[in-house]
């Protein structure tokens, strides 16, 4: 399974690259460092999850995502309510995380 060729992987690593660019001049070093790691590790995990030779491994990892995909979401959602985040922003990333879970939720039924 090429991972590159996966809907999920290419719209979670240009989630992730959105993250980090919005956030470059982000002054809460705390809230920026934890946002964009949980953000990283979504096609970080799908990949490493597709490489692995076992399904239970691919399981596993994708299943990771998913969470690292829920923390995001929840973090997206506080950053935008305290101001970190611009409003429209916040909102979109929390509608792209809620359609990236389901599809790694359907990943995770297909393997």
């Amino acid at each position: 399974m090429l991972y590159q060729n996966l809907a999920v992987w290419i719209r979670s690593r240009a989630l992730s690259i959105d993250v980090y660019r919005t956030l470059l001049n982000c002054r809460d070093y705390g809230f920026k460092d934890q946002i964009t790691r949980s953000a990283l590790s979504v096609p970080s995990n799908i990949a490493e999850g597709c490489e692995r030779e076992s399904i239970k491994e691919r399981h596993r990892f994708i299943s990771i995502a998913k969470g690292s995909m829920g923390e995001f979401k929840t973090q997206a959602d506080i950053g935008t309510e305290v101001g970190f985040i611009d409003r429209e922003k916040g909102l979109q990333w929390q509608q792209e995380a809620s359609e990236l879970s389901k599809m790694l939720g359907a990943l995770l039924k297909k393997l």
